[in-house]
């Protein structure tokens, strides 16, 4: 029984670019951006004169699953091989997709047959079945979140030959969210505005996109971190007069994430900055610092109540028990942790 293969998106846009093809691809998930760039490599496999009779762009809430079958197993004509891209496939029901599964079991070698289910996952539990039994491909294209954004646009970067500190991550994070489509655009931006092996810093940042250096979430986080009420207030004050900068969300998803490493460094077996970044995964010392600060600022009680606080902000922020502005909510809870008592 064949095994199916399951890469990263590099993994896999590297290996259609070698010429190192799989008789099926499935695609699915949640974020539609790493498909699509995907079904352009695929667009790419037949030179352009071997297209008009070996390439297939079919739709499978418009197609029958017989047909699409019929035409995988037709013989390539005056070439090497044929490519059948099936798109729309997260409208087809689940019973019509099903019936691809006997032909994705057995495929032919000389087709790659890409079935694309974008913006969702792939329902059919015979075809799914049938891509493990059939040594097929199948790639999930996961959503990034708030939380692992800033190591989405580290290896971004990292592809485009610029590096960036952690402050520089979170100032973009702020400013792009998870929109991988904005993201890649505005670091395309820079690297033609870089040279190779630049740094973006927080003043390259605001010279070439326009988030202030200043006022933004990692520099509000740095002032809780060190109970400097004066900045943290300035910074929230920007924020109310600069929303597209610092959605509010964000910078509470940053407040959270900080409070909740300083709980785990808590009670971290070794306290040193080499060792919280260990435990957290963290890749420099300097994240570690800015924690350890935290924790010498907050007991352990007051992260715990201060965790509690930001989680009733969320739920304020979203209408739950509170009509209040969402910046209003937000210098609330910045006050409640600046001031938290450590009562639980």
């Amino acid at each position: 029984m064949a095994s199916t293969s399951t890469p990263t998106f590099d993994e896999l846009r590297k290996s259609i670019a070698a010429g190192r093809y799989a008789p099926v691809y499935l695609l699915h998930g949640e974020e539609g951006y790493y498909i699509d760039r995907l079904l352009e490599e695929f667009d790419k496999i037949l030179p352009s004169d071997e297209k008009e009779f070996n390439q297939y762009t079919l739709y499978a809430t418009q197609t029958e699953p017989s047909a699409i079958i019929d035409i995988c197993r037709r013989v390539p004509m005056m070439a090497q091989r044929q490519v059948v891209i099936v798109k729309e496939a997260q409208g087809a029901r689940a019973d019509a997709i099903n019936r691809l599964a006997p032909y994705i079991a057995s495929p032919v070698a000389s087709t790659v047959l890409v079935v694309a289910f974008r913006g969702a996952q792939a329902k059919g539990k015979d075809l799914l079945a049938a891509v493990r039994n059939g040594g097929g491909v199948l790639f999930e294209s996961k959503k990034i979140t708030e939380y692992n954004a800033p190591a989405a646009i580290g290896n971004y970067l990292r592809s485009k030959g610029l590096t960036a500190d952690p402050k520089s991550l979170e100032m973009l994070r702020d400013f792009i969210g998870t929109d991988l489509t904005r993201l890649h655009n505005e670091i395309d931006k820079l690297a033609t505005l870089l040279p190779s092996g630049a740094a973006v810093t927080p003043e390259v940042i605001e010279r070439n996109i326009g988030i202030s250096r200043e006022y933004n979430s990692f520099e509000l986080v740095d002032a809780l971190a060190e109970k400097n009420a004066a900045k943290a207030f300035r910074i929230l004050a920007y924020f109310r007069t600069h929303t597209k900068e610092a959605p509010v969300v964000l910078v509470a998803s940053s407040v959270f994430n900080f409070f909740a490493d300083v709980l785990t460094g808590h009670y971290a077996a070794d306290r040193s900055a080499d060792g919280i970044a260990n435990e957290l995964g963290l890749r420099n010392s300097f994240a570690a610092k800015r924690i350890l600060k935290g924790m010498s600022n907050y007991s352990p009680v007051k992260t715990v109540e201060i965790i509690s606080a930001i989680r009733r902000f969320d739920a304020m922020s979203k209408g739950v028990d509170s009509r209040q502005n969402e910046h209003q909510l937000l210098y609330d809870l910045v006050y409640h942790i600046l001031t938290a008592p450590g009562r639980l």
